[in-house]
């Protein structure tokens, strides 16, 4: 996968379409991410043990990788990532400005 647990990305489709947050969580298996503020949906909980609350929560849930560009911090805009061998090492570059991508 392309895209790493914290970068910034952005959303391609779909109802979040436009907004940007942070990834959370990677799945490859399954090539999904969850990503802070993105595709929340409600969830009722019931109380379990005593003391613990009962009642509705927002989590975010899983959306395909591909709806997601990552956003560069150098240009500030969603782009594709390609990648560079600097120094013995593979990182990853920005396609539009070519900055690196951390």
């Amino acid at each position: 996968m392309r895209i790493k647990k914290g970068d910034n990305v952005q959303v391609l489709s779909g109802n979040d379409k436009g907004k940007t947050g942070e990834v959370l969580q990677i799945n490859p298996k399954t090539d999904k991410i969850i990503v802070k503020g993105i595709n929340v949906r409600k969830k009722h909980v019931k109380a379990r043990r005593q003391g613990e609350e009962s009642g509705i929560i927002a989590i975010e849930c899983a959306i395909p990788s591909s709806k997601v560009n990552v956003v560069c911090s150098k240009c500030g805009k969603a782009t594709k990532v390609g990648y560079q061998i600097e120094k013995d090492q593979k990182v990853r570059i920005c396609k539009k400005c070519g900055a690196t991508i951390k």
